[in-house]
């Protein structure tokens, strides 16, 4: 078998059996296949697509190109959420302490930002002397003694993904329902939970911009999860605009604690709703609900009784960091030297808060990388003070800009600005939640 015999094969349509996508994972990883011809397969794949059974093989072969996480020793149902990237989607800070303290054991790989769209181990990572880099055994013994553990993917855990995903993210292969099923799924299911909640995005700040295209991702993946035998839900949820009022990685931190702190407004409502009904789901599938409005009442009560900011502030702890922060997250996260208020040249509603286009503007303030290796300014970002439907008079501030750098902040406010539409109408707002898939 050789790796010319499967891009030829896939290229004209063709379809590959177990022994072929196994051939080629395992020949990608070992190096033995070159990243040319890897580009090529991709392409060639992404073009062609492949099929539900393709797309399964692919996902049990990338799993199983390293470690599995072997959580057998640590009790109860263990449950674990994934997001396909968002812009202000800091939701992973919140929800898997409230489902700890709930009582549902959370193992949660995350990830890096990415494009326009944020990562949880940057946010993480402006928390003074938190570290994501931890081994499978401390993840074990955390889980254990605390709940919850959140963590970077290891070099022993999926590698073929890790080494696949660097290259589609260069050769314009990221935005393929198969290939994003199997990288997202080789990782979850490498980590060895019991049950998985989807956040599939849509809309203008999402990779899958149409909800068709998000459907399809989600039914992929659920059907592959419900195949290796884990307990599966996925929500089709909006992201037009940014989810909450802040925009990157301190400042997303400091709103999740002041949403542990049981306080919201109307800048958060939409964070705070769908961080009940993503929680009550793995409350379901983790068997401390019976029913998702259960779900809903238990996740809300440990928010608003103080139980997910302790158990928040016991993860900080047992992975390196200063819990005191929590009291007084001014002091200790950083904070950038500049802030600028940008001012809304109209009267009326806010009829658009393009998310993508708030994304960019945070990356370019240097809250995200621009390029792989790009250094990220932890205290750069945004935060809102209008979100779609809101009513603004000329020259009040639409959001205040948080940089380092003077140079970054003209861009940045015309890619801002660019994203904004001011109407006379208050417009009709989308639903937050377009599908459930079960």
């Amino acid at each position: 078998m050789r790796a010319y015999d499967l891009i030829y094969k896939k290229r004209n349509g063709g379809r590959l059996n177990r022994e072929e996508i196994q051939f080629f994972v395992s020949g990608f990883t070992d190096g033995s296949i070159t990243d040319y011809q890897a580009s090529a397969f991709l392409m060639a794949a992404f073009i062609r697509g492949m099929d539900a059974t393709e797309t399964s093989i692919l996902t049990e072969t990338m799993r199983d190109s390293g470690d599995c996480l072997d959580l057998s020793s640590v009790p109860g149902v263990k449950v674990d959420k994934h997001s396909t990237g968002g812009v202000g989607d800091g939701i992973s800070l919140v929800l898997a302490p409230l489902v700890a303290a709930c009582g549902v054991p959370v193992p949660m790989m995350s990830g890096r930002g990415l494009g326009h769209t944020g990562g949880t181990l940057d946010k993480l990572e402006s928390i003074p002397g938190f570290t994501t880099n931890i081994s499978e055994a401390q993840a074990v013994a955390q889980l254990k003694q605390i709940g919850c553990v959140m963590m970077g993917q290891t070099s022993r855990l999926a590698p073929a993904d890790k080494k696949m995903y660097a290259l589609r993210d260069v050769t314009a292969t990221v935005d393929c329902v198969p290939l994003i099923a199997a990288s997202i799924l080789s990782k979850k299911l490498a980590e060895g939970c019991d049950g998985l909640v989807l956040d599939v995005k849509t809309g203008s700040g999402a990779f899958m911009q149409e909800k068709k295209q998000a459907v399809a991702l989600a039914q992929s993946m659920v059907a592959i999860g419900k195949k290796c035998r884990k307990k599966m839900v996925a929500l089709i949820t909006d992201m037009n605009e940014p989810l909450g009022k802040a925009v990157g990685n301190a400042l997303e931190v400091k709103q999740a604690l002041e949403i542990l702190a049981g306080k919201e407004d109307h800048a958060t409502q939409s964070y705070v709703s769908l961080t009940e009904t993503l929680g009550a789901w793995m409350l379901v599938l983790g068997g401390k609900a019976r029913v998702h409005k259960e779900g809903v009442e238990k996740i809300s009560s440990a928010r608003k009784n103080g139980a997910g900011l302790k158990k928040f502030q016991e993860l900080v702890s047992a992975q390196g960091g200063d819990s005191t922060f929590c009291a007084d997250p001014d002091r200790f996260l950083p904070r950038a030297p500049m802030v600028k208020q940008i001012l809304s040249p109209w009267k009326g509603f806010v009829a658009s808060l393009n998310a993508r286009s708030v994304g960019v503007a945070s990356v370019l303030l240097g809250a995200g990388r621009e390029k792989q290796d790009s250094p990220v300014d932890l205290s750069a970002g945004i935060v809102l003070h209008k979100k779609l439907g809101g009513k603004v008079e000329r020259g009040e501030s639409l959001a205040e800009f948080h940089y380092s750098d003077e140079k970054k902040c003209g861009d940045a406010e015309r890619a801002f600005m660019a994203g904004v539409k001011i109407a006379k109408i208050k417009p009709r707002l989308n639903p937050l939640i377009y599908k459930i898939i079960r």
